[in-house]
């Protein structure tokens, strides 16, 4: 036999990890991931842009999701797609730096901003404040100059973007035992993943809580405590939908990472590393579903998209001022403490957007909503999401 065949032969099968109907299999999954992320926030981008109604600094952090995620679809998919379909990596190492860099980047864009969103409706409903769009664009800087910080690291040789272990995508070489690159893989967890979730769990929690401290308030009507229920509901459904599928996307890629980085290379196989890696580039494709869509302003705007011709659908679907007016909210229940238990006293008050209610430990006074709160009252305002 020729020694030149044989050596060829060799180099092809160590290049090939995977049978040739596996490389096809993974080239479709990553190819209607990349499909499938590119129309889901090109529409969510679209909706932005064309209803005024939309625009507002909540759903400006929503763009920037969709905007990272569209960039990971366009830029981020491409090579791994390719190397699916040819059996392997076939790009040179400047591309390989490019392919980790630039998933890197996006990838931690995304996370950060779902953090930046659970932080702002956590002070919405928790704390009443309803931010504007020059915080929002500061969190959008913020968010961009951090993930450019971590990710342009290893750029300046603080670790480096190397081929994973299925040699079909680059990322950072969490392999290295050189302290240095070392010290770098333990912080970029602990700042890129470990935070985020911190973020998230509180926030959430804290948002499912307040809303449940509605139960504890006195004398409350039937129907009133079935809007209160609904609403716990509605916010326990969503902290839950938004934490798992994060968690989903994300956990076992930081776990193969860490398996890797911290000595337990030898359990990781090609078969091991490439479902992590497709797990977390899938949430491009249905963060837009779970962050956006969830909204029914997305999906009433959507609709009038898709049914524009329809004049029926045009007027109930018609676009509402971008500053509702808003109207006087009337309290509805008062409790006074009862028998010799000093209990704190509440107020509830309920409005088309909110539900107010005010508490406080000193003796009962008559409030006025739209007076300046003394400083022994906590007015607490529910906002929906």
């Amino acid at each position: 036999m020729n020694p030149y065949n044989e050596t060829r032969a060799e180099k092809s099968a160590e290049r090939d990890l995977f049978a040739f109907g596996t490389y096809k299999l993974l080239a479709f999954a990553i190819g209607t991931i990349g499909v499938f992320g590119f129309c889901n926030n090109v529409l969510v981008i679209l909706l932005y842009c064309k209803f005024k109604r939309l625009r507002t600094p909540t759903n400006l952090l929503l763009v920037n999701i969709s905007l990272s995620d569209l960039l990971v679809s366009v830029v981020g998919i491409n090579f791994t797609f390719v190397s699916c379909v040819k059996g392997g990596w076939i790009w040179s190492q400047a591309t390989c730096v490019w392919d980790g860099f630039s998933n890197s980047l996006f990838g931690i864009v995304s996370i950060m901003t779902l953090a930046a969103l659970a932080y702002e409706r956590y002070i919405r409903v928790v704390h009443a404040q309803v931010v504007d769009f020059p915080w929002a664009w500061r969190s959008i800087a913020h968010i961009w100059l951090y993930s450019l910080a971590w990710t342009g690291a290893p750029l300046l040789g603080w670790n480096r973007y190397t081929l994973e272990i299925h040699q079909l995508g680059c990322s950072l070489d969490w392999a290295s035992k050189d302290p240095n690159d070392a010290s770098f893989i333990l912080l970029f967890l602990l700042a890129c993943f470990f935070v985020p979730v911190g973020i998230m769990i509180y926030c959430y929690g804290n948002i499912l809580y307040t809303v449940k401290m509605l139960r504890t308030i006195q004398d409350l009507q039937t129907v009133q405590i079935i809007k209160i229920l609904r609403y716990e509901k509605k916010v326990a459904a969503m902290f839950l939908l938004m934490i798992s599928c994060f968690l989903v996307c994300w956990t076992p890629y930081a776990v193969v990472s860490m398996m890797v980085a911290f000595g337990r290379k030898s359990m990781v196989s090609p078969t091991v590393a490439i479902i992590p890696s497709f797990f977390a580039k899938s949430s491009t494709a249905y963060n837009p579903l779970i962050y956006v869509f969830m909204s029914i302003k997305f999906r009433r705007c959507l609709l009038q998209l898709l049914c524009s011709r329809l004049s029926w659908l045009q007027h109930s679907f018609k676009e509402r001022p971008l500053a509702p007016v808003e109207r006087p909210i009337k309290p509805i229940v008062v409790s006074s403490s009862c028998g010799s238990r000093k209990r704190p006293k509440k107020r509830v008050t309920f409005s088309s957007s909110s539900i107010v209610f005010i508490i406080t430990s000193d003796d009962f006074h008559r409030f006025d909503v739209t007076s300046p709160a003394e400083s022994s009252v906590n007015v607490i305002q529910v906002r929906p999401l």
